[in-house]
């Protein structure tokens, strides 16, 4: 009898799952661009090639990818202590917002860390009032974190456009500010947020994993009735989770405006916690994977806005690539690939 060795490497479901979301959102985008553009061959090229094409465009694509890695940092943590935050769009706005009060009466760097805490202290009161209502009076707090978003989102756009509206200027922002985030690779936008992002990520690893704050801060949120027969009380969870989805929220918006714009333009969010909502899901909230997910969905988002640029597709076009990928991230695949390799005779 002769033996055989067989050697499998198994491929989890969760890792299966985000390869097959993003596959699916480039080969969507690849047929949209086929199928819509007048000259596809020039689009596909702008679209595969226009982020990495020189350093503005490169810096610029990092740029996004350290706003979204923030953003989903906040999500994906959430969803770890057994939240959804659902209103990080309102909170990166916000955010903003505070920062920038702060950054047009105190420009020097004591300015710029008073309005990093400004901001994450704005996100972190948003997130964890619909905490706060979810643990005492059982509200949702899918819900409860959209409205309130949804309801001062009107109030940032009245105080941009009104009393801090640069009068010289034709936009509705402020003023440009005295002092923002060192820039690394000018003349892009990309500035040392994209650093303190990728620390932030790392650090939310160490959190989750190598702690045991975060051990049950996990089990809080993904078993709360494994973690109360441990004497775990998952509620006691509910309002951490969503005050740090917030305050990272808010440290976003303050990236955003002391980082890649130097001011606050009225809707500067543009639908970046909705973005973040799907990096997360596409790196199934697993701090270090939000790191190859937001690459990806950057060079998404960038290289359709390239094609869009280059000829042929139209701004609709575009929105539904995005719109797509964030359909596809929801995908679950949970059956591991095991992928075989043996010798011997039989």
């Amino acid at each position: 009898m002769i033996n055989v060795r067989r050697k499998n490497f198994a491929i989890p479901g969760v890792f299966m799952g985000a390869l097959l979301s993003v596959g699916a959102a480039v080969l969507l985008t690849v047929l949209i661009i086929v199928t819509a553009s007048s000259d596809p061959g020039v689009t596909l090229r702008a679209f595969f090639t226009g982020p990495w094409a020189g350093s503005w465009f490169f810096g610029n694509t990092l740029d996004g990818m350290a706003l979204l890695l923030t953003a989903s940092l906040g999500i994906a943590l959430a969803f770890r202590g057994g939240c959804f935050n659902l209103g990080g769009e309102g909170q990166i706005y916000l955010g903003g917002l505070a920062a920038s009060v702060i950054l047009l009466r105190a420009p020097s760097g004591t300015g710029l860390c008073l309005a990093a805490m400004a901001a994450i202290a704005s996100g972190y009161l948003m997130g964890a009032l619909s905490g706060v209502l979810k643990k005492h009076f059982g509200a949702n707090e899918l819900i409860t974190s959209f409205l309130i978003s949804a309801a001062l989102s009107p109030a940032a756009d009245y105080l941009i456009a009104g009393p801090l509206r640069n009068p010289q200027g034709s936009l509705m922002a402020t003023g440009r500010f005295g002092v923002t985030l060192p820039r690394l690779l000018p003349p892009s936008n990309l500035s040392v947020s994209f650093i303190f992002a990728l620390a932030l990520v790392y650090l939310g690893h160490l959190f989750i994993y190598r702690t045991v704050w975060g051990y049950r801060y996990k089990v809080a949120g993904s078993a709360p009735d494994f973690a109360r027969y441990g004497g775990i009380d998952p509620e006691r969870c509910w309002v951490p989770a969503m005050g740090m989805s917030g305050a990272l929220n808010g440290l976003t918006g303050f990236f955003a405006v002391a980082g890649t714009y130097g001011l606050c333009h009225q809707g500067f969010s543009g639908g970046l916690g909705w973005n973040a909502i799907a990096v997360a899901l596409i790196a199934r909230n697993r701090p270090l994977a939000l790191i190859p997910a937001a690459l990806i969905f950057g060079w998404l988002k960038v290289g359709s806005d390239s094609a869009l640029l280059s000829r042929g597709l139209s701004f609709e076009t575009t929105a539904f690539i995005q719109a797509a990928v964030l359909i596809l991230a929801t995908i679950q695949f949970s059956t591991p690939l095991v992928l075989g390799k043996g010798k011997g005779k039989p």
